[in-house]
């Protein structure tokens, strides 16, 4: 890290031509190539393109999930890439949250429970009850607090891992597919939620996904095809 102001106003991403390969016997399988772009807080970007165009892997490297193989990531004074084992954790709990295709809740832990878990991975906060119960009746889950994913819908544990993600109010908020296994009512519910809180908290909001109406949520659009990130035609830049 660096001196750099780390106040939430102040936490611009930056992605600095970054390059993703895996061995292979026949040679290196690019995945990203020179992938570059910026974002202040606030702004919402859609990324699409085809399966295996590493949509996934970009939001893995902003997310600190898997590491570039050449080039950078900054998060305000945060350079993700050099950061030791303590501060990725407090960058992942802190700093970032995640929204996946699944719900990836805990099924012997209720709603609250699930929504308070980010809180506990530094120690706990006494204000965190009262975020995620406030959280839940922001996603209308108010009255299913106390209730087993089983129990829900699968709109409904969505919601869950929404209020999740959104509970230690991360400057950052990267969602993969995440209206991919719901229904079209479900996900227009779910999509209209995470935009709403995301400019709410005035957060980033990366959204990687196939569907091109939730694409149109967002503010602006990159396609990534043979690893490489483009600006569609008559997108802003």
């Amino acid at each position: 890290m660096t001196g750099e102001d780390q106040t939430v106003g102040a936490l611009k991403l930056r992605v600095d031509h970054v390059r993703k390969e895996y061995p292979n016997p026949g040679g290196a399988i690019v995945v990203l190539n020179d992938a570059a772009f910026e974002m202040t807080p606030g702004e919402t970007l859609a990324v699409t393109g085809p399966s295996g165009s590493g949509k996934s892997t970009l939001l893995n490297v902003i997310g600190s999930l898997d590491l570039p193989t050449s080039g950078t990531v900054w998060l305000g004074g945060w350079e993700i890439p050099s950061l030791d084992a303590a501060q990725l954790a407090e960058y992942r709990s802190q700093k970032v949250g995640f929204i996946f295709q699944d719900h990836h809740l805990l099924p012997q832990c209720t709603a609250l429970e699930n929504v308070m878990l980010p809180t506990l991975a530094m120690g706990g906060d006494p204000s965190a009850y009262d975020r995620a119960a406030a959280l839940l009746e922001r996603v209308g889950l108010v009255e299913r607090m106390h209730a087993l994913p089983a129990k829900l819908s699968g709109g409904e544990r969505q919601r869950v891992a929404i209020a999740r993600a959104m509970v230690n109010e991360p400057p950052l908020l990267l969602c993969d597919e995440p209206t991919g296994n719901l229904d079209r009512e479900a996900e227009g519910r779910v999509a209209e939620l995470f935009v709403e809180l995301a400019a709410e908290k005035n957060a980033m909001l990366i959204v990687v996904t196939h569907n091109l109406n939730l694409a149109a949520r967002c503010q602006r659009r990159l396609e990534l095809r043979d690893g490489t990130l483009e600006t569609p035609t008559g997108q802003p830049l």
